[in-house]
């Protein structure tokens, strides 16, 4: 009977240290559960096709997926339905006022900086139509993503912004900012005085 004892102590002993090594390794073995990552959309717009545009003053040709609205003599809206954005568009004449012009565009421009994480300015030049200007790339969750000013330097001046009908959160409307900062970048290039 002592040796029955004996063997059910080693047994019972034995048995602990299975379970206790068993429940060791199967907790070791486990990863740890880790969130899935959140997955991105890929915004994919169509390859621009160009329309023209005339004014008065001035033409240029214009994105075809854009809806024109609130057109009148001196201003104009580009929309976009698709990606929630518009372009505005304004002329005004240059009557011995460019310099207070340029200051009211340069201005208009910087007062973004407050919520943008960065300005970009890129000049622009087309001296066989006339067409000098510049144009602002901006940044970060500022209201307005993008904004230009083009002018003859004589008589002709026109400015334009590109705005968001959501609040301004740059990592989702980026895809959409760069599509229209190119439309912005085309009105830029295309745009031509009328005498």
């Amino acid at each position: 009977m002592i040796k029955m004892k004996h063997i059910h102590k080693r047994t019972g002993r034995f048995l602990k240290v299975v379970v206790l090594a068993l429940g060791m390794v199967s907790m070791g073995c486990k990863e740890d559960t880790l969130p899935k990552p959140k997955g991105q959309l890929r915004l994919e717009y169509p390859k621009p096709t160009l329309t023209e545009l005339h004014f008065d003053k001035f033409g240029f040709q214009y994105n075809s997926l854009a809806r024109i609205k609130n057109e009148s003599a001196n201003s104009m809206v580009l929309e976009y339905p698709e990606m929630k954005g518009e372009i505005f568009i304004n002329y005004k004449k240059v009557e011995g006022n460019l310099e207070q012009l340029l200051s009211d565009a340069q201005k208009f421009s910087y007062e973004h900086s407050v919520k943008a994480d960065g300005i970009l300015e890129q000049p622009f030049v087309n001296d066989e139509d006339r067409v000098y200007g510049m144009f602002y790339e901006v940044s970060g969750d500022a209201a307005s993503q993008a904004q230009f000013y083009v002018t003859d330097s004589i008589r002709n001046f026109v400015t334009g912004s590109l705005y968001f009908y959501t609040k301004p959160n740059y990592d989702s409307i980026y895809p959409a900012a760069a599509y229209l900062r190119n439309d912005i970048r085309g009105i830029m290039e295309t745009l031509k005085w009328k005498e």
